[in-house]
């Protein structure tokens, strides 16, 4: 397939050196046609003086055209070159530069740029809609230049009066926003918020935010080639459950965090438990039966378990009382 994007292989003059010639056609020209107007007005040389006003007037409309040609381009920056709607290259080099007058000459950025994705609401892999937002640096790609400035069209009304630097980099700035729209939501309709209900081997939104940007990324890239662009880094910066299942969810997160704690509790509860018996049995401090055995622990358990201070009661009597 031909390729369409390449640079600019024309003439080229140094814009410095071009300047300096165009002000001497500027002065040659004002020159000459003041030195026609007085060989006419003293009829010294009727014939001459028209011939040289005639030159000057040429020399300074030469000029005009000529000052037309000049480009400056900064670091990151490129043109692309039109000879009356054909398309001619793409010019990167920086500096003072001189080209054909009559070239139309379209201006574009290849800096990155941020963007960020307002959030939007998504139902995750289990169905439960979640609102789920990106920030994005996206840059048109050098080589793909031609992709970026023809393939992607913009309003009629926009063609017909012809784009500036900015409205252009606005209508590729709609193109990303859009496409991140649709990656983020074909992304995160292929996970679920959290581990809940899942297999705990399953990657989810929440906890897995890596791999979700790399795929992320990687589904940008596949729709913004078309047009050129290249996505530098994505990542999700927003992530929480929609207003109306918020409140039920965190009752939910509530829940389970309280059952976490509680088995913890159980586990050093009867770590110590344990520990307290046989250290009874072997310093034979004293002799306990089964049944004491199992009243000591259910009040351990109790005391170590509860969510209030225990209130002992004090026993004045044997333990056999």
């Amino acid at each position: 397939m031909e390729n369409k994007n390449f640079a600019y292989s024309g003439s080229r003059t140094n814009g410095f050196l071009m300047l300096f010639i165009d002000l001497l056609l500027f002065a040659a020209g004002i020159a000459s046609f003041i030195w026609g107007a007085v060989l006419s007005d003293e009829g010294i040389n009727t014939v001459a003086g028209i011939a040289l006003i005639i030159i000057g007037i040429a020399a300074i409309i030469t000029g005009i055209i000529c000052a037309c040609g000049f480009i400056l381009l900064e670091p990151n920056e490129a043109r692309v070159l039109l000879f009356f709607g054909k398309y001619r290259g793409n010019f990167l080099e920086t500096g003072y530069w001189w080209v054909n007058p009559f070239m139309s000459v379209k201006r574009i950025s290849l800096r990155a740029r941020n963007l960020n994705v307002d959030p939007i609401k998504v139902n995750d892999k289990t169905g439960n809609p979640v609102m789920i937002g990106l920030v994005l640096v996206w840059r048109i790609k050098s080589d793909e230049i031609y992709r970026a400035v023809f393939d992607v069209d913009a309003s009629p009304k926009e063609n017909e009066i012809g784009l500036s630097s900015a409205a252009r980099m606005q209508i590729l700035e709609n193109f990303v926003r859009v496409q991140s729209d649709a990656a983020l939501r074909q992304v995160a309709g292929c996970y679920a918020y959290d581990d809940a209900g899942i297999s705990s081997e399953e990657l989810t939104l929440r906890s897995n935010s890596g791999e979700i940007n790399e795929q992320l990324e990687a589904k940008l890239n596949e729709r913004l080639e078309m047009a050129g662009i290249e996505i530098v880094e994505a990542r999700i910066n927003y992530l929480a459950y929609a207003p109306e299942i918020a409140a039920v969810m965190l009752r939910r997160q509530q829940a389970d965090a309280i059952i976490a704690a509680r088995e913890k509790i159980v586990e050093g509860a009867v770590t110590m438990v344990k520990m307290a018996l046989d250290r009874l049995a072997d310093d034979d401090i004293v002799e306990l039966d089964e049944d004491k055995k199992a009243a000591m622990v259910s009040n351990l358990l109790v005391v170590l378990c509860a969510d209030e201070a225990a209130q002992p009661v004090l026993n004045t009597g044997t333990l056999h009382q």
